[in-house]
């Protein structure tokens, strides 16, 4: 499932550069999530690193981006072809 930004976001900027697939950018009115960018940190963290970074809480599972732990994976691995996944 991918992650979205809630409109609770306060535009801190505390997400973006802990996205490891640079799935986070500035919106026009509060940071979003790149859904086919966004792989929940499956392949490098055990966690999404965004939403223990948000102080806000604004980080949440959009229901609309349902993804399985093993598409989350092969999308890392198609975004990330030379990289070893890191398994938890």
């Amino acid at each position: 499932m991918s992650l979205m930004i809630t409109d609770d976001c306060s535009s801190c900027g505390a997400c973006e550069p802990e996205c490891p697939n640079q799935a986070i950018s500035e919106g026009e009115d509060h940071y979003r999530v790149n859904p086919d960018l966004c792989t929940e940190c499956v392949g490098f963290f055990g966690e999404p690193q965004c939403t223990s970074a948000c102080p806000t809480e604004s980080v949440v599972p959009d229901p609309d981006r349902k993804e399985s732990q093993e598409a989350l994976l092969a999308k890392f691995k198609q975004l990330h072809p030379d990289k070893e996944p890191v398994l938890s």
